[in-house]
């Protein structure tokens, strides 16, 4: 009583039961390790979470780079020893560079503008552009920048450091003072919201390099890649011209650079121009909607008028016909049916198109 005999066929076995007790895959969806997995895959970003992400990242990175110790003495102190390294090299011409800028007046106007504005404008439109058209690399180029850019903290924290501009018995002209720019962080009341001792690295670099090397490797048209490279030589050129870094703090940029590269080719196990351009499908059941449609059918292809199937999923037609079975000894084999009339009935004869009665024979063997 209260036990259920369970008849399997003849030929098949039976699945293995799980014991009790026994819980889902551990690379399963809610598992630890499946969670993880779907973080690090590509999805679609959500504009108003980046935009919020955006403006608090950007206010964190002003409060801890303006919050960081400026030591006026320190930061002039190693802003004498990059220059005696740079004369030691052979490779100090910003000096050179500054005074034939500053000779032409009109270009360095425009050099300041260019240093006070597309440092913003050129970064924010190259976001907007991997989201619109590039949903698939978002992520892992955003947290390129992030990284980027919080390496570039750390380096303001430990580091303070003068620009050419404001070394003390230097020949450095400050262009932004002379020609009195209006905007830039460096002049005006902006000059005393703004740690003016933060060059080492210099992010303008970080930044514009991060752009370029973006617009080169997803862009299709050659001459807007090559105007993604000449985005951060340009850059180089007037933050060298202006007085506001050191060649150096260049190079320290592009090690931030190389640095959040690293970060996100350990988190997507990829490059971001080596990862999908567009997204099919989320991981999410519910933001499948507007893939999958309810009521919609199998999707055709163009020209043929038959049903193809969706992918990953099995086939659920012409399944072949399961193999011819050998009868036993002593077994009766099932014969199909003859074509001969059966006998007639003492009722009468069947009705037309009916079924017929089954003819069985017996198969019988030698003992």
């Amino acid at each position: 009583m209260g036990e259920t005999t369970v008849k399997i066929p003849e030929g098949t076995t039976a699945p293995p039961t799980p014991p009790a007790g026994a819980t889902a895959d551990a690379s399963g969806p809610g598992s630890r390790s499946g969670r993880l997995r779907r973080m690090r895959s590509p999805r679609h970003p959500r504009l108003w979470f980046e935009i919020l992400l955006i403006a608090v990242s950007y206010w964190t990175y002003s409060l801890v780079r303006n919050a960081a110790p400026e030591q006026k003495a320190q930061a002039l102190h190693n802003a004498d020893w990059i220059w005696d390294v740079e004369r030691s090299m052979g490779l100090a011409f910003e000096e050179s560079v500054n005074h034939a800028v500053n000779s032409v007046t009109w270009l360095v106007v425009a050099m300041n503008y260019y240093y006070a504005t597309l440092h913003f404008i050129v970064t924010i439109a190259v976001l907007v552009w991997l989201y619109r058209s590039h949903p698939g690399r978002y992520a892992a180029s955003r947290l390129v920048l992030f990284a980027t850019t919080g390496a570039a903290l750390v380096g303001y924290y430990l580091y303070p450091l003068a620009p050419p501009r404001l070394m003390n018995g230097q020949n450095f002209i400050d262009t932004v003072q002379v020609h009195e720019t209006w905007g830039s962080m460096a002049s005006g009341n902006f000059k005393n919201v703004s740690n003016q001792f933060a060059a080492m690295p210099s992010m303008h670099i970080g930044w514009s390099l991060w752009c370029g090397l973006t617009i080169f490797a997803l862009a299709r048209t050659p001459w807007v890649k090559i105007l993604g490279l000449l985005y951060p030589t340009a850059t180089l050129i007037v933050i060298v011209a202006t007085a506001n870094h050191f060649w150096l703090d260049a190079v320290g940029g592009m090690i931030c650079l190389a640095f959040g590269f690293g970060v996100s080719y350990v988190w997507f196990r990829a490059l971001p121009h080596q990862l999908p351009r567009l997204i099919e499908d989320d991981v999410r059941p519910e933001r499948r909607r507007w893939l999958r449609r309810p009521g919609a059918g199998p999707r055709t292809q163009p020209g043929t008028g038959s049903a193809q199937e969706p992918a990953g999923q099995a086939a659920t037609t012409a399944q072949p016909a399961p193999p011819a079975q050998i009868p036993r000894t002593g077994q009766a084999a099932r014969t199909p049916p003859s074509p001969r009339r059966a006998p007639s009935s003492p009722h009468g004869p069947p009705p037309q198109g009916g079924p017929s009665a089954p003819t069985t024979q017996t198969t019988q063997t030698a003992p």
